[in-house]
Protein backbone atom coordinates (compact mmCIF):
# COMPACT_ATOMS: atom_id res chain seq x y z
CA UNK A 1 0.00 0.00 0.00
CA UNK A 2 1.54 3.78 -0.95
CA UNK A 3 1.01 7.02 0.41
CA UNK A 4 -1.93 7.74 -2.13
CA UNK A 5 -3.63 4.66 -1.58
CA UNK A 6 -3.22 4.63 2.74
CA UNK A 7 -5.05 8.36 2.28
CA UNK A 8 -7.80 7.16 0.08
CA UNK A 9 -8.25 4.35 2.79
CA UNK A 10 -8.66 7.24 5.63
CA UNK A 11 -10.05 9.95 4.33
CA UNK A 12 -13.79 8.47 3.41
CA UNK A 13 -13.33 8.28 8.08
CA UNK A 14 -13.66 12.25 8.12
CA UNK A 15 -16.35 12.83 5.95
CA UNK A 16 -19.07 12.83 8.19
CA UNK A 17 -17.12 15.13 10.32
CA UNK A 18 -16.52 17.40 7.78
CA UNK A 19 -20.41 17.54 6.78
CA UNK A 20 -21.56 17.58 10.34
CA UNK A 21 -18.83 21.08 10.31
CA UNK A 22 -21.11 22.69 6.94
CA UNK A 23 -24.27 21.61 7.93
CA UNK A 24 -23.82 23.34 11.74
CA UNK A 25 -22.47 26.29 10.13
CA UNK A 26 -25.63 26.52 8.32
CA UNK A 27 -28.46 25.00 11.06
CA UNK A 28 -27.14 24.52 14.27
CA UNK A 29 -25.51 21.59 16.32
CA UNK A 30 -28.67 19.57 16.82
CA UNK A 31 -29.13 19.72 12.95
CA UNK A 32 -26.01 19.44 11.61
CA UNK A 33 -25.77 16.41 13.78
CA UNK A 34 -28.83 14.79 12.76
CA UNK A 35 -27.22 15.41 8.91
CA UNK A 36 -23.60 14.42 9.55
CA UNK A 37 -25.45 11.04 11.04
CA UNK A 38 -27.49 10.23 8.24
CA UNK A 39 -24.57 11.05 5.77
CA UNK A 40 -22.56 8.89 7.99
CA UNK A 41 -25.23 6.04 7.69
CA UNK A 42 -25.39 6.56 3.81
CA UNK A 43 -21.35 6.26 3.43
CA UNK A 44 -21.38 3.14 5.33
CA UNK A 45 -24.08 1.40 3.63
CA UNK A 46 -22.31 2.17 0.22
CA UNK A 47 -19.03 1.25 1.05
CA UNK A 48 -21.03 -2.31 2.20
CA UNK A 49 -22.26 -2.05 -1.19
CA UNK A 50 -19.57 -1.97 -2.84
CA UNK A 51 -17.30 -4.00 -0.88
CA UNK A 52 -19.31 -6.63 1.13
CA UNK A 53 -18.24 -5.30 4.85
CA UNK A 54 -18.86 -2.75 7.03
CA UNK A 55 -15.74 0.61 7.07
CA UNK A 56 -14.49 0.33 10.67
CA UNK A 57 -13.02 3.50 10.20
CA UNK A 58 -16.74 5.14 9.10
CA UNK A 59 -18.39 3.42 11.38
CA UNK A 60 -16.06 4.27 14.75
CA UNK A 61 -16.23 8.06 13.17
CA UNK A 62 -19.93 8.27 12.64
CA UNK A 63 -20.61 6.20 16.31
CA UNK A 64 -18.21 8.90 17.96
CA UNK A 65 -19.82 11.44 16.02
CA UNK A 66 -23.19 10.17 18.05
CA UNK A 67 -21.29 10.10 21.09
CA UNK A 68 -19.50 13.11 21.64
CA UNK A 69 -22.75 14.83 20.21
CA UNK A 70 -24.48 14.00 22.52
CA UNK A 71 -22.98 14.48 25.14
CA UNK A 72 -22.85 17.87 23.98
CA UNK A 73 -25.85 18.63 23.61
CA UNK A 74 -26.74 16.95 27.23
CA UNK A 75 -24.30 19.02 29.05
CA UNK A 76 -25.14 22.43 26.91
CA UNK A 77 -21.61 22.90 25.77
CA UNK A 78 -19.82 21.63 22.65
CA UNK A 79 -16.17 21.38 23.78
CA UNK A 80 -16.72 17.36 24.37
CA UNK A 81 -18.13 17.49 20.66
CA UNK A 82 -15.02 19.57 19.78
CA UNK A 83 -12.90 17.06 21.34
CA UNK A 84 -13.99 14.22 19.26
CA UNK A 85 -11.86 14.66 16.22
CA UNK A 86 -8.59 14.52 18.37
CA UNK A 87 -9.34 11.08 19.86
CA UNK A 88 -9.77 9.94 15.93
CA UNK A 89 -6.48 10.94 15.38
CA UNK A 90 -5.09 10.07 18.58
CA UNK A 91 -6.47 6.31 18.44
CA UNK A 92 -4.96 6.60 14.63
CA UNK A 93 -1.46 7.82 16.38
CA UNK A 94 -1.70 4.48 18.49
CA UNK A 95 -2.04 2.23 15.78
CA UNK A 96 0.42 3.84 13.89
CA UNK A 97 2.89 4.26 16.76
CA UNK A 98 2.55 0.15 17.37
CA UNK A 99 3.20 -0.38 13.49
CA UNK A 100 6.61 1.90 13.51
CA UNK A 101 8.09 1.49 16.55
CA UNK A 102 6.74 -2.46 17.51
CA UNK A 103 7.30 -5.39 16.60
CA UNK A 104 3.88 -6.03 15.34
CA UNK A 105 3.23 -3.89 12.42
CA UNK A 106 -0.68 -3.69 12.33
CA UNK A 107 -0.64 -1.14 9.46
CA UNK A 108 1.08 -3.94 7.35
CA UNK A 109 -1.20 -6.83 8.50
CA UNK A 110 -4.50 -4.76 7.66
CA UNK A 111 -3.63 -3.59 4.17
CA UNK A 112 -2.57 -7.63 3.46
CA UNK A 113 -6.33 -8.55 4.57
CA UNK A 114 -7.93 -5.97 2.81
CA UNK A 115 -5.56 -6.28 -0.60
CA UNK A 116 -5.44 -9.91 -1.04
CA UNK A 117 -2.93 -9.84 -3.80
CA UNK A 118 -0.96 -7.24 -2.30
CA UNK A 119 2.77 -8.28 -2.96
CA UNK A 120 5.17 -5.75 -1.38
CA UNK A 121 8.78 -6.38 -1.29
CA UNK A 122 11.79 -5.11 0.87
CA UNK A 123 12.23 -1.70 -0.48
CA UNK A 124 8.44 -1.32 -1.06
CA UNK A 125 7.85 -2.08 3.01
CA UNK A 126 10.71 0.20 3.87
CA UNK A 127 8.78 2.92 1.90
CA UNK A 128 5.64 2.23 3.59
CA UNK A 129 7.19 3.00 7.06
CA UNK A 130 8.75 5.63 6.05
CA UNK A 131 5.27 7.15 5.03
CA UNK A 132 3.58 5.95 8.60
CA UNK A 133 6.36 7.97 10.56
CA UNK A 134 5.99 10.90 8.87
CA UNK A 135 1.81 10.22 9.04
CA UNK A 136 2.17 9.40 13.00
CA UNK A 137 3.64 12.64 13.62
CA UNK A 138 1.83 14.65 11.54
CA UNK A 139 -1.75 13.40 12.68
CA UNK A 140 -0.56 13.62 16.58
CA UNK A 141 0.61 17.43 15.28
CA UNK A 142 -2.64 18.20 14.02
CA UNK A 143 -4.94 16.39 16.63
CA UNK A 144 -2.83 18.61 19.32
CA UNK A 145 -3.72 21.44 17.64
CA UNK A 146 -7.10 20.52 17.66
CA UNK A 147 -7.31 20.23 21.73
CA UNK A 148 -5.60 23.62 22.04
CA UNK A 149 -8.69 24.97 19.44
CA UNK A 150 -11.13 23.16 20.76
CA UNK A 151 -10.29 25.07 24.39
CA UNK A 152 -9.01 28.13 23.39
CA UNK A 153 -9.98 29.12 20.31
CA UNK A 154 -13.89 30.40 18.61
CA UNK A 155 -15.96 28.06 16.82
CA UNK A 156 -15.32 28.79 13.11
CA UNK A 157 -11.28 28.46 13.90
CA UNK A 158 -11.87 24.89 15.41
CA UNK A 159 -14.15 24.18 12.53
CA UNK A 160 -11.61 25.09 9.85
CA UNK A 161 -8.43 23.14 11.80
CA UNK A 162 -10.33 20.32 12.47
CA UNK A 163 -11.76 19.81 9.11
CA UNK A 164 -10.13 21.96 6.50
CA UNK A 165 -6.74 22.17 7.54
CA UNK A 166 -6.87 18.40 7.77
CA UNK A 167 -7.25 18.09 3.50
CA UNK A 168 -4.94 21.14 3.21
CA UNK A 169 -2.34 19.06 5.15
CA UNK A 170 -2.61 16.22 4.11
CA UNK A 171 -2.67 18.01 0.07
CA UNK A 172 0.70 19.53 1.01
CA UNK A 173 2.19 16.28 1.97
CA UNK A 174 1.34 14.37 -1.12
CA UNK A 175 2.38 17.74 -3.05
CA UNK A 176 5.72 17.38 -1.45
CA UNK A 177 5.88 13.49 -2.07
CA UNK A 178 5.10 13.79 -5.46
CA UNK A 179 7.70 16.35 -6.20
CA UNK A 180 10.29 14.09 -4.33
CA UNK A 181 9.95 11.14 -6.05
CA UNK A 182 9.48 13.09 -9.30
CA UNK A 183 13.09 14.29 -8.58
CA UNK A 184 14.22 11.15 -7.30
CA UNK A 185 12.79 9.59 -10.51
CA UNK A 186 14.66 11.98 -12.76
CA UNK A 187 18.09 11.28 -11.00
CA UNK A 188 17.75 7.13 -11.39
CA UNK A 189 17.56 8.11 -14.82
CA UNK A 190 20.13 10.64 -15.55
CA UNK A 191 22.65 8.30 -13.51
CA UNK A 192 20.86 5.14 -16.09
CA UNK A 193 21.73 7.68 -18.63
CA UNK A 194 25.62 8.19 -17.66
CA UNK A 195 25.85 4.45 -16.40
CA UNK A 196 24.96 3.25 -20.27
CA UNK A 197 26.56 6.04 -22.35
CA UNK A 198 28.78 4.06 -23.88
CA UNK A 199 26.10 1.42 -25.12
CA UNK A 200 24.01 1.19 -28.16
CA UNK A 201 20.29 2.34 -27.29
CA UNK A 202 17.44 0.48 -28.81
CA UNK A 203 14.11 2.16 -28.98
CA UNK A 204 11.04 0.79 -26.65
CA UNK A 205 7.81 -0.12 -28.92
CA UNK A 206 4.45 -1.69 -28.84
CA UNK A 207 3.39 -4.46 -30.87
CA UNK A 208 2.40 -1.80 -33.43
CA UNK A 209 5.88 -0.89 -33.49
CA UNK A 210 4.65 2.63 -31.92
CA UNK A 211 7.68 3.92 -29.79
CA UNK A 212 7.21 3.93 -26.30
CA UNK A 213 10.91 4.66 -24.71
CA UNK A 214 14.17 3.65 -25.18
CA UNK A 215 16.48 1.34 -23.54
CA UNK A 216 20.23 0.34 -23.45
CA UNK A 217 21.21 -3.34 -25.44
CA UNK A 218 22.33 -4.89 -22.32
CA UNK A 219 18.83 -4.06 -20.73
CA UNK A 220 17.17 -5.23 -23.57
CA UNK A 221 18.64 -8.36 -24.00
CA UNK A 222 18.21 -9.49 -19.74
CA UNK A 223 14.27 -8.80 -19.86
CA UNK A 224 11.40 -10.35 -21.95
CA UNK A 225 9.61 -6.67 -21.12
CA UNK A 226 11.62 -4.71 -23.16
CA UNK A 227 10.18 -4.76 -26.50
CA UNK A 228 12.29 -3.79 -29.50
CA UNK A 229 12.13 -4.01 -33.47
CA UNK A 230 14.79 -6.10 -35.29
CA UNK A 231 14.95 -6.95 -39.23
CA UNK A 232 15.53 -10.11 -40.50
CA UNK A 233 16.43 -10.45 -44.49
CA UNK A 234 15.90 -14.12 -46.17
CA UNK A 235 18.31 -14.22 -49.45
CA UNK A 236 16.79 -16.69 -52.34
CA UNK A 237 18.77 -17.51 -55.52
CA UNK A 238 17.66 -18.23 -58.75
CA UNK A 239 17.30 -21.95 -57.79
CA UNK A 240 14.89 -21.21 -54.82
CA UNK A 241 17.94 -21.54 -52.67
CA UNK A 242 18.22 -20.09 -49.14
CA UNK A 243 21.41 -18.60 -47.86
CA UNK A 244 21.47 -19.34 -43.97
CA UNK A 245 24.65 -17.67 -42.14
CA UNK A 246 26.14 -19.52 -39.05
CA UNK A 247 26.19 -17.38 -36.25
CA UNK A 248 29.63 -16.20 -33.76
CA UNK A 249 30.70 -18.58 -30.73
CA UNK A 250 31.01 -15.12 -29.48
CA UNK A 251 27.33 -14.11 -29.39
CA UNK A 252 25.13 -14.49 -26.54
CA UNK A 253 21.79 -15.67 -28.27
CA UNK A 254 22.17 -18.72 -29.85
CA UNK A 255 25.81 -19.02 -30.60
CA UNK A 256 27.11 -21.33 -33.51
CA UNK A 257 23.46 -22.02 -34.87
CA UNK A 258 22.48 -21.59 -38.57
CA UNK A 259 20.14 -18.74 -38.58
CA UNK A 260 18.58 -16.10 -41.58
CA UNK A 261 20.60 -14.60 -43.56
CA UNK A 262 20.82 -11.25 -42.38
CA UNK A 263 19.10 -10.11 -38.52
CA UNK A 264 19.97 -6.89 -36.84
CA UNK A 265 18.03 -4.32 -34.48
CA UNK A 266 17.14 -0.86 -34.96
CA UNK A 267 19.49 1.73 -33.16
CA UNK A 268 17.39 4.27 -31.70
CA UNK A 269 15.34 6.69 -33.81
CA UNK A 270 15.96 4.51 -37.07
CA UNK A 271 13.82 3.62 -39.74
CA UNK A 272 12.94 -0.09 -40.56
CA UNK A 273 14.28 0.52 -44.02
CA UNK A 274 17.47 2.00 -43.01
CA UNK A 275 18.00 -0.57 -40.89
CA UNK A 276 17.75 -3.85 -43.21
CA UNK A 277 19.77 -1.53 -45.67
CA UNK A 278 22.85 -1.48 -43.21
CA UNK A 279 22.63 -4.61 -41.60
CA UNK A 280 22.25 -6.27 -45.27
CA UNK A 281 25.73 -4.44 -46.16
CA UNK A 282 27.50 -4.73 -42.51
CA UNK A 283 26.95 -8.56 -42.80
CA UNK A 284 26.69 -9.98 -46.58
CA UNK A 285 28.57 -6.83 -48.30
CA UNK A 286 24.92 -6.36 -49.85
CA UNK A 287 23.27 -3.46 -51.34
CA UNK A 288 20.97 -2.14 -54.26
CA UNK A 289 18.63 -5.20 -53.40
CA UNK A 290 14.73 -4.82 -53.88
CA UNK A 291 13.27 -6.21 -50.22
CA UNK A 292 9.71 -7.66 -49.92
CA UNK A 293 7.63 -7.47 -46.78
CA UNK A 294 6.50 -10.89 -45.67
CA UNK A 295 5.14 -10.53 -41.96
CA UNK A 296 5.55 -8.76 -38.97
CA UNK A 297 5.38 -10.34 -35.19
CA UNK A 298 6.67 -10.43 -31.61
CA UNK A 299 9.36 -13.38 -30.88
CA UNK A 300 10.10 -13.90 -27.01
CA UNK A 301 12.92 -15.65 -26.43
CA UNK A 302 14.27 -16.53 -22.93
CA UNK A 303 16.31 -13.37 -22.44
CA UNK A 304 14.54 -10.79 -24.57
CA UNK A 305 11.50 -9.81 -26.42
CA UNK A 306 11.51 -8.51 -30.06
CA UNK A 307 9.42 -6.71 -33.00
CA UNK A 308 10.19 -8.61 -36.24
CA UNK A 309 9.99 -7.09 -39.53
CA UNK A 310 10.36 -10.19 -42.26
CA UNK A 311 11.71 -9.51 -45.78
CA UNK A 312 12.96 -11.59 -48.05
CA UNK A 313 14.93 -10.33 -51.38
CA UNK A 314 16.15 -12.16 -54.18
CA UNK A 315 19.76 -12.47 -55.07
CA UNK A 316 22.33 -15.02 -57.05
CA UNK A 317 25.29 -12.55 -55.94
CA UNK A 318 27.49 -14.66 -53.29
CA UNK A 319 27.26 -13.02 -50.25
CA UNK A 320 30.42 -11.25 -48.66
CA UNK A 321 30.25 -12.32 -45.17
CA UNK A 322 31.43 -10.29 -41.83
CA UNK A 323 34.04 -12.34 -40.29
CA UNK A 324 33.93 -10.62 -36.78
CA UNK A 325 29.64 -11.03 -37.01
CA UNK A 326 29.52 -14.27 -38.86
CA UNK A 327 31.61 -17.70 -38.66
CA UNK A 328 30.26 -19.23 -42.09
CA UNK A 329 27.66 -18.86 -44.82
CA UNK A 330 26.49 -20.82 -47.53
CA UNK A 331 22.97 -21.22 -49.69
CA UNK A 332 20.99 -24.55 -48.52
CA UNK A 333 18.28 -26.32 -50.88
CA UNK A 334 14.40 -26.12 -48.91
CA UNK A 335 14.71 -30.32 -48.41
CA UNK A 336 18.23 -29.90 -47.03
CA UNK A 337 16.45 -27.53 -44.36
CA UNK A 338 13.62 -29.69 -43.74
CA UNK A 339 15.79 -32.81 -42.74
CA UNK A 340 17.87 -30.12 -40.77
CA UNK A 341 15.02 -28.87 -38.19
CA UNK A 342 14.59 -30.46 -34.70
CA UNK A 343 18.19 -31.70 -34.32
CA UNK A 344 19.54 -28.29 -32.79
CA UNK A 345 21.63 -27.28 -35.66
CA UNK A 346 18.76 -24.29 -36.49
CA UNK A 347 17.84 -21.58 -34.66
CA UNK A 348 14.29 -21.90 -33.56
CA UNK A 349 13.66 -18.21 -34.28
CA UNK A 350 15.09 -19.41 -38.21
CA UNK A 351 12.80 -22.80 -37.94
CA UNK A 352 9.58 -19.94 -37.01
CA UNK A 353 10.71 -17.88 -39.86
CA UNK A 354 10.86 -21.28 -41.99
CA UNK A 355 7.38 -22.42 -41.58
CA UNK A 356 6.21 -18.40 -43.12
CA UNK A 357 8.57 -18.85 -46.09
CA UNK A 358 6.93 -22.64 -47.04
CA UNK A 359 3.60 -20.98 -46.48
CA UNK A 360 4.09 -17.48 -48.39
CA UNK A 361 6.41 -18.09 -51.14
CA UNK A 362 6.03 -21.87 -51.70
CA UNK A 363 2.50 -22.03 -50.90
CA UNK A 364 2.87 -25.15 -48.75
CA UNK A 365 0.06 -26.28 -45.86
Amino acid sequence: MNRLQLFKTLAPGFLPLLVFIVADALWGTTIGLVVALLFGILEMAVSYFKKKKLDRFILLDTGLIVLLGGVSLLLRTDVFFRLKPALVELVFCLILGISVYSPVNIMLAMSRRYLKTLAMNDEQVKSMMQGMKVLLFLFLGHALLIVYAALAMSAAAWGFISGGLFYILFAAYFLVEWLRKRRKARRSAAAAASQYADEEWFDIVDVEGKVRGKAPRSLCHSSQDLLHPVVHLHVLDSRDRLFLQKRSLRKQIQPGKWDTAVGGHLSSGETVEAALKREAEEELGLSDFKAVPVARYVWKSDVESELVYMFFTRSDRTPRINREEISEGKFWKISKIKESRSKGILTPNFEFEFDILLKQLFKEG
